[in-house]
């Protein structure tokens, strides 16, 4: 820290708008990962916008926020989302049974996110892109309805005391794991073209 500049000083420059590595214009056009994020019955605006945020960060392609799932404008969202509403695509529906069967209909992996006994580690999970990653109500989780309706339940390894994580840091760490494993994939076949 400079000397000049107080600690609250320095710490607005560094989390604060106005630091943004490129332009809203610019993150607007950005190609997108084939990552989408489905959030089902989230109750925290402040977990949405820290998804969002996670979400601008991974460049995933779009977010779908279904059921009472709190939606821009909304004061808490926007707070921890930092703009991040504004560079990321997002819609809203009120039915997420519909929203999986429409991503399955388009090809979509749909993956839950979520720790049950059938459940596979994210890490050991055959992903085939694009992908969907689904994170439910903070209390409740998913309903076995929506598990039963996905692809596949998966989920991050636990080595402490609780079994879980928060929603918005378990969809962020999934999220820019898939997105290596996307970068990792799309470099294997970009080589193995190169050596044809």
């Amino acid at each position: 820290m400079k000397k000049s500049e107080t600690e609250t000083e320095a710490y607005w420059v560094r989390n604060e708008w106005g630091n943004e590595q490129t332009s809203l214009e610019e993150a607007q056009q950005q190609q997108r990962f084939p990552v989408i994020g489905v959030l089902d019955r989230l109750r925290s605006a402040h977990n949405v916008g820290s998804i969002f945020r996670t979400s601008d960060g991974a460049r995933l392609q779009e977010l779908i926020l279904c059921g009472f799932t709190p939606v821009p404008p909304h004061r808490h969202l926007e707070k921890t989302a930092l703009r991040a509403v504004e560079s990321v695509p997002w819609s809203h529906a009120e039915n997420i049974e519909d929203v999986i069967d429409g991503l399955k209909n388009r090809g979509v992996q749909v993956l839950a996110l979520e720790y049950t006994y059938e459940s596979t580690p994210l890490y050991d999970f055959d992903l085939q892109f694009p992908v969907a990653l689904v994170a439910g109500n903070e209390a409740e989780g998913l309903d076995t309805g929506v598990l039963a309706r996905c692809d596949a339940i998966v989920h991050l390894p636990m080595h402490g005391l609780k079994s879980s994580l928060n929603v918005s840091v378990a969809f962020g760490v999934a999220s820019y794991e898939v997105v290596r494993r996307f970068c990792h994939t799309r470099n294997i076949e970009e080589q193995t073209e190169a050596a044809k």
